[in-house]
């Protein structure tokens, strides 16, 4: 049997390199929808949105992250995200994602009738707060399986 064909992939944030492996398939949010990307795609440049990425590995192994926000760049051997802020599913605690979007929906309360607020800034961190719970959800389901 033919070994998978792989493609390299990292994820990097200004802080850190979030993940960097060999895969055989990468799903992301973009501006336009979601893509999902295999070896040999044509080369890309996209904008991403907040939401959730998914990885699958040689092993047939799934990786889940919420993002948000960033930009993918497609090459014929490596795909590189550049992320305003990505992490794993399973690092993300279930408290601390909830609070995030409660006082992310709090702010889009007050922003909606206060003129000193930015929507648009509010809005971001209402989408970043529900990709990240978004992606929690999906690798519960995804272990529980």
């Amino acid at each position: 049997m033919a070994a998978k064909k792989t493609i390299q992939f990292e994820i990097v944030t200004l802080q850190k390199v979030v993940l960097r492996q060999e895969i055989t398939q990468l799903t992301v949010p973009t501006k336009d929808g979601e893509i999902t990307v295999l070896p040999e795609h044509i080369p890309l440049v996209s904008v991403l949105k907040p939401g959730v990425i998914e990885t699958r590995d040689k092993e047939g192994e799934t990786e889940i992250m919420s993002i948000s926000g960033g930009f993918i760049e497609v090459l014929r051997d490596k795909i590189v995200i550049l992320a305003d802020s990505a992490e794993r599913a399973f690092e993300l605690n279930e408290d601390k994602v909830l609070a995030a979007r409660k006082k992310a929906e709090e702010e889009k309360l007050k922003a909606e009738t206060d003129d000193h607020y930015d929507l648009s800034q509010v809005a971001i961190k209402l989408e970043s707060a529900l990709a990240r719970e978004k992606a929690l959800q999906r690798w519960r389901r995804l272990k529980n399986k």
